[in-house]
């Protein structure tokens, strides 16, 4: 039988919308600070030309840099104060997590509850200043060298003094984006970093739009390819939805309790396993690993002899690596499988919550505690993990196969769609926990008013 709170959950009222006044400052406080976010996308930074800088980028696109510039919701093809965007933090967090999981010290850390975890908070945020810190210098240098060989300069005064300008400014970008990041988690709906990431991946929808409707316009791009590739994404969206919910839910029983009429009653509860426990890490990890070395050789080919066997293996290479090609494709799916099964293992430890489970008493029916728990676990989240690595797989492969047969600019690839979704049903749900929150608060207003009244 459903319980009083799933019968409200299910039965929410928009209408009680326009009466949760905090919720209502809590989302326009979240739609202000991504509106600031989007005016310093488009804040260059000091020494920069945008116009030779936007002719460039031009020349080298297909690479790690598209991937990067996506995220950061074009701010890398501006060269914006905040260019690195969010991403040298969420680097510093996988590997802080990945650390945690393999370092004694840092295990024990992330057992401490709530100070662990600040703890381990503040190392992944002097891991992103230290990250922002090495590649806001290295993208100084390369700035200063990029487009030589054409004979245009991005850097309009190149020197020490640019360089250290620059630091300073990437730094100071990407910790004010962390620091709003924060302030919408704490004072807007909740997930500020993501909706971060999610409002630059949308803000490029209207140009992506607007290309593709024109294209079909101009007879650039068939009608047909047009409505196939709208089902496609209508599909994508509806199956990662599905998906990014399903669970695998375990039984888990717990020893009979005495209750207030003297009677032995035993609790039940269920420990969910999701499908796809690595989110959406696997696809961006193959994908920067692949694209990688594409960027490299992209950027060396500039500078080397057109006749000499360094040029001819650096063509070799980008023709392979290329989007679409069998090579890059099967290396993506592989990529994909893998950190699904590796990230998969790093945040989830089978030892450890059959260790909670004994303490707590609880334990799933027909399974010892301990060292079985801990193994029917890893049984069970294998075999799950298997399904969530071919679901990851299909919806990141299809989108690239049809962006590379059409032409499509890499907007709506897996990734994209992967990050939009996710991060919308998580803010959705933020909304439903509000308005949940704000009819039960009008529940026991009326039941205080009723008591009185007796």
């Amino acid at each position: 039988m459903a319980s009083r709170a799933d019968n409200i959950a299910s039965n929410l009222n928009l209408g009680n919308f326009a009466k949760a006044t905090e919720l209502r400052q809590r989302i326009w406080f979240t739609i202000g600070a991504l509106i600031v976010f989007r005016f310093l996308s488009f804040v260059p930074l000091p020494g920069v030309n945008p116009l030779i800088l936007s002719e460039l980028y031009d020349q080298t696109r297909g690479g790690i840099l598209d991937l990067f510039n996506t995220f950061s919701g074009g701010s890398l093809e501006r060269m914006s104060l905040i260019a690195l965007g969010v991403m040298p933090y969420i680097t510093s967090s996988i590997v802080v997590q990945m650390a945690s999981a393999l370092h004694p010290t840092l295990a024990a850390l992330k057992k401490e509850g709530a100070t662990g975890r600040q703890k381990l908070n503040q190392y992944t945020r002097y891991g992103a200043v230290f990250l922002c810190a090495i590649q806001g210098y290295f993208l100084a240098v390369g700035l200063e060298s990029f487009g030589a060989q054409s004979g245009l300069q991005a850097v309009v005064d190149p020197g020490y003094m640019f360089r250290i300008v620059s630091v300073i400014n990437l730094v100071g970008g990407t910790m004010f984006l962390l620091w709003l990041g924060e302030q919408i988690t704490s004072r807007g709906i909740g997930n500020g970093i993501s909706l971060i990431i999610m409002a630059g991946i949308v803000a490029q929808f209207p140009t992506f739009a607007t290309n593709l409707f024109e294209g079909g316009r101009t007879g650039a791009i068939a009608p047909a390819i047009i409505i196939g590739f709208i089902v496609m994404v209508v599909v994508l969206i509806l199956g990662i939805s599905f998906m990014e919910r399903a669970q695998r839910r375990l039984l888990i029983q717990y020893p009979k309790r005495a209750t207030q009429n003297g009677m032995m009653q035993a609790d039940r509860s269920h420990l969910p396993l999701k499908i796809n426990t690595a989110g959406v890490i696997p696809p961006i990890f193959a994908s920067s690993l692949l694209l990688l070395p594409l960027t490299i050789s992209q950027f060396a080919g500039q500078s080397a002899d057109t006749d000499s066997t360094f040029s001819t293996v650096v063509v070799t290479l980008n023709q392979y690596l290329a989007h679409g090609q069998p090579l890059y494709m099967g290396l993506y799916a592989i990529g994909i499988i893998f950190f699904c099964f590796f990230y998969t293992a790093v945040v989830f430890n089978p030892e450890e919550t059959a260790d909670n489970l004994k303490k707590n008493g609880g334990f799933i029916p027909g399974i010892r505690p301990g060292k079985r728990t801990a193994d029917y676990l890893e049984y069970v989240l294998t075999r799950i993990t298997v399904i969530g690595a071919i679901y990851l797989t299909l919806v990141c492969v299809i989108p690239e196969y049809m962006i590379a047969q059409t032409g499509i600019p890499l907007f709506l690839g897996g990734t994209s769609l992967l990050i939009v979704v996710n991060v919308t049903v998580d803010t959705i749900s933020q909304v439903q926990s509000h308005l949940l929150a704000h009819q039960y608060g009008d529940l026991i207003k009326k039941a205080k008013l009723k008591g009185r009244m007796r």
